[in-house]
């Protein structure tokens, strides 16, 4: 098992970073910075909107974002379970999560606790509940 480091400062810029992205995707488009949703958008069938350039900026800045964070210097630590069987697995729950539970983490636990939303609250907290099941299954019985 591997030590978390504690990373304050760094911590605190991300979190402000996401909330300043969110914010302004509201603002500018009137949309909600759930990236399940902007994501599914992006696969056909596509919708009317115009809006399919943005979406994909939009995920190409979250996967080119730790590519320039690695490239100016600094490592980033990530671990990930070299058993494929699982991860497919873990990926196939969370896609289905994020239908039944109409969004995910960023919908509903950045913009939707933002906007005091009851529903986003109790999402939230079955999100963070799992997790804390799943990462206590994995260190502790598995």
């Amino acid at each position: 098992m591997t030590a978390t480091t504690f990373t304050p400062w760094a911590s605190l810029l991300g979190g402000g970073l996401i909330g300043l992205s969110a914010a302004v995707l509201i603002v500018f488009n009137g949309r909600i910075a759930g990236i399940s949703d902007i994501v599914g958008r992006l696969l056909p069938p596509w919708s009317r909107d115009g809006g399919l350039a943005g979406r994909a900026l939009f995920v190409a800045g979250l996967v080119a974002a730790p590519l320039l964070f690695e490239a100016g210097g600094y490592a980033i630590e990530q671990t990930v379970s070299p058993k494929l069987g699982l991860l497919a697995l873990a990926g196939v729950l969370v896609g289905f999560g994020t239908i039944i539970g109409n969004g995910c983490t960023s919908g509903h636990g950045v913009c939707g606790l933002a906007r005091l939303s009851s529903r986003s609250l109790v999402a939230t907290l079955v999100f963070m509940a799992t997790a804390v099941v799943t990462v206590f299954v994995t260190r502790h019985l598995a």
